[in-house]
């Protein structure tokens, strides 16, 4: 067993379920969205970017490319809610709930083909 690749897909799969647990619920209801959860999704998804970055291959570069779309998405709903609610002092309605949870659903979409990206791999490797 690989310690690094295990490592690499723990840090894929995690990135992916956090995001997905925020991301989980009705996308208007700011109580459904834990700002802990968009925060740790960030986190761990920047650590999987930086995993990302020492693989040349062809297959590697492709998940670059979706860590650094799940991190663009990521940091753009976590800009628009504090956006909101720190810089313009307004407690969060459903259009910003709203926008922010759309965000982390394209990040979501991103992680999702990293893991199908990752499985396919795995199971190239076996053959």
């Amino acid at each position: 067993m690989n310690l690094e690749k295990v490592i690499f897909g723990f840090f894929v799969i995690l990135a992916c379920t956090l995001n997905f647990g925020f991301f989980i619920g009705d996308i208007g209801n700011s109580l459904l969205h834990e700002p802990g959860h968009l925060f740790a999704a960030v986190v761990v998804n920047l650590i999987a970017l930086i995993m990302k970055f020492g693989d040349r291959t062809h297959l590697g570069a492709t998940h670059l490319a979706t860590s650094l779309v799940a991190m663009l998405q990521l940091l753009a709903a976590s800009f628009v809610w504090m956006w909101h609610v720190s810089i313009n002092h307004a407690p969060m309605d459903v259009q910003t709930m709203s926008s922010v949870v759309s965000l982390s659903g394209g990040a979501l979409l991103a992680n999702l083909i990293s893991v199908v990206l990752l499985i396919s791999e795995t199971l190239r490797q076996t053959r």
